[in-house]
């Protein structure tokens, strides 16, 4: 599948940090950064960004030697590529079952979510080498002054707002369903390998359930997604402090992804932040345009 370099990055090289469009109303500045960390040769995590679709893809591949960067590659591919098909024709069908009470924009997201998991199980049945290869995918895409979230596994996203940090997504590991469940707490959770037993991955198996979730957005919001390579290394309070205190988007990306190399690097890190701008500068207050927003959840 031939892609454009300058939406998709792949390991390759960094995105555009600043774009606008008629799906992104508010002015975005975007970093990113990917590592294959202190232990790990080979990088399988796979991100990609298309700022003029609002559309921003992470997937953390599984399955050893190449098999993990093959399947994170298949599973950001066929999501860019059915959103863009879904773009030019909305009567696009959908993959999977239609979730009900939710928009149109996110269940086009787990429909490419679920596509990619037919691509990725059967990538894997039709070559033996493949057997067992899978990944974790979190995918944003920002429209209509809402942020449409979709994921599997234990890559996340996280939300910086008024310097509180809150986590937008559950992991779908064992040690977190443990953690659900009142059976264990969170500093037990990150002893030993529960963390790494996933319960839900793409191309794992034929049938995916994704799970979906829709935010406001609003000025000055920093949306964070990365893979289980930070989370595993750098804690929610210093990844706060990151966020709040970089400069720029870049820096933050650069600067959480150096900090879990510091504190060991044992799997691959990646990063994707987006900070949002203003709608309006001078013509609307910020009281005006809370207002603006508790009136949306009135109706």
């Amino acid at each position: 599948m031939d892609l454009d370099a300058s939406i998709v990055c792949l390991n390759l090289r960094p995105p555009k940090a600043l774009a606008t469009s008629s799906t992104v109303e508010l002015p975005m500045d975007i970093g990113t950064r990917t590592d294959a960390g202190r232990v790990r040769l080979n990088n399988e995590d796979s991100l990609l960004v298309a700022p003029e679709m609002g559309l921003f893809v992470l997937s953390d591949g599984m399955g050893g030697l190449a098999c993990g960067e093959v399947a994170s590659r298949l599973t950001v591919e066929t999501l860019l590529a059915h959103c863009r098909e879904a773009d030019a024709d909305p009567t696009l069908a959908l993959t999977g079952k239609r979730v009900e009470g939710v928009n149109e924009t996110s269940n086009r997201l787990a429909s490419g979510i679920q596509l990619a998991n037919r691509i990725v199980y059967r990538a894997a049945q039709e070559n033996g080498n493949r057997q067992g290869m899978g990944a974790t995918v979190v995918a944003v895409r920002c429209a209509n002054e809402r942020l449409n979230i979709a994921h599997v596994g234990d890559s996340r996203a996280y939300r910086l707002r008024n310097a509180c940090l809150e986590r937008l997504t559950q992991d779908h590991s064992f040690a977190a369903e443990q953690v659900r469940l009142g059976q264990i707490n969170e500093d037990e959770a990150n002893i030993g390998g529960l963390r790494n037993i996933l319960t839900r991955a793409v191309g794992v198996e034929q049938e995916l359930e994704v799970d979906i979730s829709e935010e406001l957005m609003m000025d000055g919001d920093t949306i964070l997604m990365c893979s289980d390579g930070l989370t595993h290394e750098v804690s929610d309070k210093q990844i706060a402090n990151i966020l709040r205190d970089a400069k720029n988007a870049q820096e933050a990306a650069t600067q959480l992804v150096d900090l879990a190399n510091h504190a060991g690097g044992g799997d691959n890190i990646t990063t994707i932040v987006i900070r949002q701008g203003a709608r309006m500068q001078g013509a609307l207050s910020r009281t005006g345009l809370l207002s603006r927003w508790f009136n949306m959840l009135g109706t």
